[in-house]
């Protein structure tokens, strides 16, 4: 992970994991991140990096929920990944009891948040990854709230910006 002025450079897979791995080793449960990123962006990676930092055992394989929607693992905390990206009609949210979930004492990680767009009305921290130099990624991490945003700081403290 190369830190820069705008964002983190990751420069493969293994340093997209990384990265999500250092910021689940900081949230604390009853965090939402919203993660932002084109298809093939990174996002998922991510999620397996963040899983590993919430102690997620290995033997729950995260992987793209995008047809079960909301996969849920345990860890120090549950990590709920939710992927929105098949959802056309945001009436599917309260069907599914999605809100339910955001309101435990896990942290969620949302895939395709604009399909949600009330998420961003509450504390989040917003994870944006896109195409970087090389074949890597970008990663920017925003915050709204002051638990997310402490949880930002200690981000940057640890790693730069």
């Amino acid at each position: 992970m190369i830190g820069a002025t705008e964002g983190w450079l990751l420069t493969d897979a293994e340093a997209t994991r990384a990265a999500g791995a250092a910021l689940g080793r900081l949230v604390p449960a009853g965090l939402v991140l919203l993660a932002e990123g084109d298809l093939g962006a990174g996002k998922t990676t991510f999620a397996q990096g963040l899983a590993r930092g919430l102690g997620v055992p290995p033997e729950h394989y995260v992987n793209s929920p995008t047809f079960a929607i909301l996969q849920t693992h345990p860890g120090r905390v549950p990590f709920h990944h939710i992927d929105l990206y098949r959802l056309g009609d945001p009436d599917e949210i309260w069907a599914l009891g999605l809100d339910d979930v955001l309101e435990g004492d896990g942290v969620s990680f949302v895939e395709w948040p604009e399909r949600w767009p009330e998420l961003a009305e509450g504390p989040h921290l917003r994870v944006h990854l896109a195409d970087g130099p090389g074949g890597g990624r970008r990663l920017e991490i925003t915050a709204q709230g002051a638990v997310a945003e402490g949880v930002r700081q200690a981000f940057i403290a640890a790693h730069g910006s």
